[in-house]
């Protein structure tokens, strides 16, 4: 399975946000999407960076509440990342694994296409189990 097969089951939507938005519109903006992370992008859908409650919480804990008053582009992560459709799940879980991230920008020809998570991820491989599963118990009563 692929990247591509989480992204048709799940869709190509994605929110971003600019450089410019100030960090509270941000956290505004997760908590009302019931999101974890938010792409970061440019006028021509180029990543440019990934903003993250991980991001906040570091940029928090070294400024306090004045975290609030600054720019996305002041606290987002600026080495994103990005994975392609035709990436394989496994391969998609073990860089998120060993890169401790959790979301995923998917990127062809240069822009944004989409976005995973790790939640994404681990649905899709449980629904793969299941039909394994399910393959094996109706080959067992054919016999």
């Amino acid at each position: 399975m692929t990247v591509s097969a989480i992204l048709s089951d799940k869709g190509g939507t994605v929110f971003t946000e600019r450089k410019e938005t100030s960090i509270a519109e941000a956290c505004a903006e997760l908590a009302r999407r019931r999101i974890g992370a938010v792409i970061i992008t440019d006028g021509d859908d180029k990543v440019v960076g990934i903003l993250s409650e991980r991001d906040i919480v570091r940029r928090l804990a070294q400024h306090g509440a004045a975290v609030l008053d600054m720019t996305v582009g002041d606290c987002m992560t600026k080495e994103v990342e990005t994975c392609r459709r035709e990436d394989s799940i496994p391969d998609v879980m073990a860089r998120m694994t060993n890169g401790r991230f959790r979301h995923f920008p998917v990127v062809e020809g240069g822009r944004l296409v989409g976005v995973i998570s790790i939640g994404d991820v681990v649905k899709h491989r449980i629904e793969e189990a299941e039909q394994e599963a399910a393959h094996i118990r109706e080959y067992i009563t054919m016999s």
